[in-house]
């Protein structure tokens, strides 16, 4: 699978060049990466804050480890409540906050390994599917 390819069977992500998802429903974020430092970041940039180097975009760590956490009790129409919005700390370095499933709020820990899921938000206005990510306790049901 190369950075940026194409979806499959007419899904798209919430975002263009968010993730990737491969032929077998696999998939990952798409970050940038610095080749003059090695910073990476998500989402997608330009320009490099710690040298001012010019990205590239990159293919992102699927697994990680949850920093913090926030159990909302409220929401825009279409999300059930409550739902866990965490900071997860990839293993490549990276923080990216999303949406965790798969837990519980009261089973939720600081700490806990959780890795990246491709899923269904919605429909777009064609029916198709509207692809974003969430993470899940490793191990566990995705």
């Amino acid at each position: 699978m190369t950075c940026c390819a194409q979806f499959t069977d007419g899904a798209a992500p919430l975002r263009p060049g968010l993730l990737e998802v491969g032929a077998n429903g696999e998939g990952h974020l798409i970050g940038s990466l610095c080749p003059k430092c090695g910073a990476r970041y998500f989402p997608q940039r330009g320009v490099c804050s710690r040298c001012l180097g010019e990205l590239e975009p990159t293919p992102l760590a699927t697994k990680g480890r949850l920093y913090t956490y926030t159990v909302l009790h409220q929401a825009a129409p279409g999300f059930e409540v409550p739902f866990v919005l965490g900071y997860v700390d990839l293993t490549d370095g990276v923080r990216v906050m999303g949406q965790l499933g798969g837990v519980a709020p009261e089973d939720v820990k600081i700490g806990m390994e959780l890795e990246l899921a491709i899923e269904p938000f919605g429909k777009d206005a064609e029916g198709e599917d509207v692809l974003g990510y969430r993470f899940h306790p490793v191990g566990g049901a995705a």
